[in-house]
């Protein structure tokens, strides 16, 4: 094979583009791939049409030393219409920490937006419903989206769902301004939701998920306004294993809860009802029997929870592995003897003994008979799996 040089040698500069860029994305070093595009324009361009995904130092999405150690930069439009004009085929993006980016910032999204599947806008403090209307009109195969702390409604969300029909992960965490109706539109518009964080969504009541995808697994509705029938709603699709509601408003009765083990949640495998102070044995004894998948259970704060709730976890959470008990003003010997003759597969007791109400001669016994079983003298505020594996 003759070179271009016409000298009979052949360099790797006589490989054609779909060759180079099979040689890029070998390219497991960063600065390795960063140092591509500096060879020459061809090899720029190769570099620019190969980026797949990419964040600003500002982004706090994939936090690194190096990203910390950073001045911070002011992103404004221009610098976001620059990068999507320069890498046209992205499929990940993070604008998080952009806190003055308008809406215009988006624009170019409408042109090159197509591929894009995950976009991040975490504390985009200017973005409204007109960004999330750009959104939807440049990026039809999005299937996660996070809009943390957003400053989007309803209407926004409807807008969203209406041609963003393959989203499969939303983060709605504190965006103060959407209800259940933007959630309804969500539900009934992307029938593959798998994933929904709405927490401290102070309007939300769970209402809105109300006849679900099945395949919807994870909600997170911490410090939300949830109500009895809201509570149904969100375990209505039958394909839950993760759900937190910690925190939940104390306007729920101690029973309130009693609906997730009414049979739509077989599947649950982590629950967190951390800091649900009103929840009582009613709700427990519930759960326990209609949630047998059950491996991680959080129930610190839970005051009202006394023997028959405790005697009911012991019995029939037989799968469970991780029980939170932290400052369970109502755990007593015989409480925690019940956990200790049942809970088989239990492997791990988070517990602050200080603050409880079971005697050293009950902790001596657990640990005589289940010395399998690790007790932690520590509270744990976040439990189950992030939001965007799902």
């Amino acid at each position: 094979m003759e070179g271009s040089s016409g000298d009979g040698k052949t360099s790797i500069m006589d490989l054609p583009d779909d060759c180079l860029c099979f040689i890029f994305q070998w390219l497991d070093c960063g600065t390795d791939c960063e140092s591509f595009g500096l060879t020459c324009h061809r090899w720029l361009d190769i570099q620019n049409l190969c980026r797949r995904s990419v964040q600003f130092q500002c982004s706090f999405t994939l936090l690194t030393c190096s990203s910390l150690s950073q001045p911070i930069i002011d992103i404004r439009s221009f610098h976001v219409g620059r990068l999507l004009t320069r890498f046209q085929h992205l499929n990940w993006l993070s604008l998080s920490g952009c806190t003055e980016l308008p809406d215009s910032g988006l624009n170019q999204l409408q042109n090159y937006g197509s591929k894009l599947q995950t976009l991040y806008l975490d504390c985009c403090f200017q973005i409204t419903d007109n960004g999330l209307s750009v959104i939807a009109t440049g990026c039809s195969s999005l299937t996660s989206i996070s809009l943390y702390r957003c400053n989007v409604t309803d209407v926004g969300l409807e807008i969203l769902a209406s041609t963003c029909s393959t989203l499969m992960r939303v983060n709605l965490a504190y965006c103060l301004h959407i209800s259940d109706c933007g959630l309804r539109a969500l539900s009934q518009g992307c029938s593959q939701l798998t994933a929904v964080r709405t927490s401290s969504c102070r309007t939300v009541t769970g209402i809105g998920f109300n006849g679900c995808s099945p395949t919807l697994a994870y909600i997170d509705a911490e410090s939300c306004q949830l109500g009895p029938e809201g509570i149904i709603g969100i375990v209505s699709g039958g394909g839950l294993e993760f759900l937190n509601v910690s925190g939940m408003s104390s306007t729920l009765n101690g029973g309130g809860l009693a609906a997730i083990g009414t049979g739509f949640a077989t599947r649950l495998k982590t629950l967190n009802l951390r800091m649900c102070r009103n929840v009582g044995d009613e709700s427990i004894v519930a759960i326990a029997k209609g949630c047998p998948l059950l491996e991680e259970w959080n129930l610190s704060l839970c005051h009202e929870v006394r023997f028959p709730g405790w005697a009911s976890v012991g019995l029939n959470c037989n799968n469970l592995e991780k029980l939170h008990v932290n400052r369970c003003r109502n755990l007593c010997d015989r409480g925690l003897q019940a956990l200790r003759d049942g809970c088989k597969q239990l492997l791990i007791l988070y517990v602050n003994k200080k603050n409880s109400r079971v005697s050293s001669t009950a902790w001596e016994l657990f640990k005589m008979y289940r010395g399998n079983v690790d007790i932690k003298d520590e509270e744990v505020m976040c439990i189950g799996p992030d939001w965007i594996a799902r």
